[in-house]
């Protein structure tokens, strides 16, 4: 069956036959498939109509295009995960059957700031806040770049945090168990910082969920800066109309 046996419009073919190709091996992931020229030569289709079903590759994710290389096909995502599931990276990385590892970058004790009472509900201006900078790890490859914040008044004077899950280092270190969040996610690109840390191309994007996590008394306990390599994590909701 040629591309062009069914009544579909064009460009929609040719997404569903490169897609077929990559399910069967044809194009493997991180694999430059072949040039525009080449490619709409072989499937008969001008390069206007293989462009168009290329440029809606690439937002789906399936492919990427890097400038005056090439057009490679996208890994897909190791981790899969409901945005509406309150999990622990250390979770994520154990349900993917990958070994969970940590990167300590820093720890300090600073004085809270500003944004730091308003989003803990903190009315003493010299309180201070434990700050931890870490690198999540699967199977020893860097997937996640986190910084973290919790109120110091709630750890005792002296506690480990050099465990894998905070949720357990405040479970058993402040007795609070954090049983939601409010979460916000940003997609961003390069991130001159992040992007080097976790080993990156410069095409990877990423994905930043700010995240503000309570415990059972509405009490914020947890604030996070996570940064996910979006070639290694699908997130995903169940949406419900009411």
């Amino acid at each position: 069956m040629t591309i062009k046996s069914d009544n579909r419009l064009l460009y929609l073919q040719v997404i569903e036959r490169i897609k077929k190709d990559i399910e069967k091996g044809v194009y493997r992931e991180r694999e430059k498939l072949p040039s525009e020229f080449e490619l709409a030569k072989d499937l008969g289709i001008s390069r206007a109509t293989l462009r168009e079903a290329l440029r809606i590759l690439e937002e789906e994710n399936v492919i990427i295009r890097r400038h005056g290389v090439g057009t490679f096909v996208n890994s897909k995502p190791v981790f899969n995960s409901g945005i509406e599931q309150l999990n622990s990276v250390t979770t994520m990385i154990e349900q993917a059957n990958l070994k969970p590892g940590t990167i300590f970058l820093s720890s300090s004790i600073t004085d809270a700031s500003d944004e730091d009472l308003k989003r803990f509900n903190l009315d003493e201006e010299d309180e201070e806040i434990f700050l931890l900078e870490r690198v999540r790890t699967a199977n020893c490859e860097p997937i996640v770049y986190c910084i973290d914040k919790i109120p110091r008044f709630l750890l005792p004077e002296t506690f480990d945090h050099e465990q894998e899950s905070l949720f357990n280092l405040i479970q058993e270190e402040a007795g609070r168990y954090i049983s939601y969040a409010i979460t916000h996610i940003e997609p961003i690109g390069y991130h001159e910082k992040v992007s080097p840390i976790l080993q990156c191309d410069p095409e990877t994007a990423l994905l930043l969920l700010k995240q503000m996590q309570y415990d059972e008394n509405d009490v914020p306990v947890l604030y996070s800066l996570n940064y996910f390599r979006a070639d290694q994590f699908n997130f995903h909701v169940v949406r419900k109309r009411l």
